[in-house]
């Protein structure tokens, strides 16, 4: 099963909003989440979610979203 079957094919907007984001936030629920997103059109983004562990990193889902969810701006300042 595919949670977001829109992001098929959409490897590179996700990387692009991992290498250079607009703007990272720092998540209200997780603190070891970060939302990095990625301006695509007018109020229209690519948002990729990384979790981070002591042993590194690793991207947990992407989808495409016409809303900057709350939380706080750590990227930049």
């Amino acid at each position: 099963m595919v949670k977001h079957p829109v992001m098929l094919g959409r490897e590179e907007r996700v990387r692009l909003a991992l290498e250079v984001p607009d703007e990272v936030r720092l998540s209200r629920k997780d603190q070891t989440v970060l939302l990095f997103y990625r301006k695509e059109a007018p109020m229209r983004w690519t948002c990729a979610v990384v979790k981070r562990a002591d042993t590194g990193a690793f991207l947990l889902t992407a989808y495409p979203t016409d809303a900057v969810k709350e939380g706080t701006r750590i990227w930049p300042t």
